[in-house]
């Protein structure tokens, strides 16, 4: 079965990320998914693996022209 996840991989996206009883979304781009995270590279190019039970969507990022990687 295909993950939800595959088809974001390499467009820039919004997640909405929670923990605890706080949720932001983070603009920048999927790299690439493992069984349990996703890892996730911001404007500055860093990345971070988010893991996937934190995610609660995923959504296009309108103004992915700004973003410069």
């Amino acid at each position: 079965m295909r993950s939800p996840f595959a088809s974001w991989i390499g467009q820039t996206v919004i997640l909405q990320v929670a923990a605890e009883d706080l949720s932001v979304p983070l603009r920048g781009m999927i790299v690439e998914e493992s069984a349990v995270s996703v890892r996730f590279r911001v404007a500055d190019g860093k990345d971070f693996d988010i893991f996937k039970p934190m995610i609660l969507a995923v959504e296009q990022d309108d103004c992915s022209e700004m973003l410069v990687n």
